[in-house]
């Protein structure tokens, strides 16, 4: 079943009753107000501008889409990170719209909060507000970070007190309809000395379904906090997947941010960390399986702003079919940062002739006191390798199965939560088609 959509596109129409049918803060309405402006101001992108030279938009209609305003009675997908997992809180909404949440009273009593972004404003926006107004996720980006900040909705939010650490994971899940729209907004903020992890994943109704994400996530980990952020994208092969994300790292704290890229139609993610304090630490973990058509590209950016900071990414994508990837990466090392420790690598499995890779490292280094490396491989499958696994009795489809397995070990080892591995491995492995 579909979710009711306001009429088609997104107009001054839309967007007024949007914040008519929406009981806000007035701070918040005029942020979305200026946010509006700038979306009306811009243009879409076009392959002309140099980050999206590689990915063609021309196809997209925005007018067909319009933000959702009655939440579906559907059965969710399944929950791949949650399952065996004992969990601090839960929230789930379906195209933008809180659908459940639950938060433990162990964890609500020592000053947690987590749940729908939407419904927290409304409770405790004197806290939330300093965060939303810092605009982590700047609205002059682009016209899709100015759409998402103008009409964002839902979205799971989780703040962590000082010095409370949380030893058990809280898990969001947001549904998207066949033709839904979702817009939701991340954000999650660890005090000075917190600890927490946050498993969150998106899927559609169905496998083939369509729709438009048009998404924001903001990570604040402040002065000695430690968080664990994963998002599994899973949605459906028709869905046009647009987001920007932003972790902001303070001193002597540590960020480990695990991103799954299996599914919609197209993508285009911007994943920024900013080092910005002293000892600073992130770890940025990277699995992208494609097939079909399919044309996933992810921008990140290691922005190192303070001195004796470390940052280690490694991404890699395994590719069937004629789908296609585009990784560009950055590391930038301001002046001030010197003692910079940053690595950055991607590497490409082809699993068809006619998928494609495209990778493109980059350093920008202002200090002179540092150690930045970066590096980039593709190959193909070894006949050598499959030769060998079906002369032990496997058939050609398992042993493309545990190469394609062993070519993502690497980045399953440095995950340290076991209900992730196994679930990106079980996701991987369904998709794997023979040779």
């Amino acid at each position: 079943m579909s979710s009711t959509l306001a009429p088609a596109g997104f107009s001054q129409e839309t967007f007024d009753a949007f914040l008519a049918g929406r009981d806000e803060p007035s701070w918040l309405s005029d942020l979305r107000a200026a946010a509006w402006a700038r979306f009306c101001e811009l243009d879409l992108p076009t392959n002309r501008d140099e980050e999206w030279m590689r990915t063609d938009i021309r196809l997209l209609k925005l007018d067909r889409f319009s933000p959702v305003t009655e939440l579906a009675e559907i059965e969710s997908p399944r929950a791949l990170l949650a399952e065996g997992v004992e969990l601090g809180g839960q929230c789930v909404s379906v195209d933008s719209i809180s659908s459940s949440s639950q938060l433990a009273a162990k964890w609500a009593k020592r000053g947690v909060l987590f749940g729908s972004l939407d419904k927290l404003i409304a409770e405790h926006g004197d806290l939330l507000r300093p965060y939303l107004e810092r605009k982590l996720v700047d609205p002059h980006f682009d016209k899709f970070s100015a759409l998402n900040a103008a009409l964002w909705s839902c979205g799971p939010v989780l703040f962590v007190p000082q010095g409370v650490c949380v030893d058990e994971p809280f898990h969001s899940l947001s549904v998207m309809t066949d033709g839904g729209v979702d817009l939701s907004k991340t954000l999650v903020i660890l005090e000075e000395g917190a600890e927490a992890t946050l498993l969150a994943e998106t899927a559609s109704t169905d496998l083939e379904a369509g729709g438009l994400h048009c998404g924001s996530i903001e990570l604040i980990v402040e002065k000695s906090a430690r968080l664990r952020y994963v998002n599994l994208q899973n949605w459906g092969s028709g869905v046009w997947h647009f987001a920007h994300q932003m972790g902001h790292v303070a001193e002597a704290a540590n960020l480990q941010w695990t991103i799954g890229a299996l599914g919609s139609r197209l993508a285009k993610v911007n994943q920024h960390v900013a080092l910005t304090g002293k000892d600073a630490e992130a770890q940025v973990n990277g699995v992208m399986f494609t097939q079909g058509k399919q044309h996933l590209c992810y921008n990140t950016h290691q922005h190192h702003k303070a001195e004796f900071c470390f940052s280690d990414l490694l991404y890699k994508a395994a590719l069937q079919g004629t789908s296609r990837t585009v990784w560009r990466g950055m590391i930038q090392v301001d002046e001030a940062a010197q003692r910079t420790n940053a690595y950055q690598r991607n590497d490409n499995l082809m699993l068809a002739t006619t998928a494609r890779a495209d990778s493109i490292p980059g350093l920008e280094i202002e200090a002179d006191d540092v150690r930045c490396t970066h590096g980039s491989t593709s190959g193909r499958v070894d006949d050598q390798q499959l030769f060998y696994a079906m002369t032990r009795g496997y058939t050609r489809q398992e042993a493309v199965r545990m190469i394609v397995t062993g070519f993502f070990q690497q980045v399953f080892d440095r995950i340290t939560i076991e209900s992730v591995r196994e679930a990106l491995g079980e996701a991987i492995g369904q998709r794997v088609r023979e040779l």
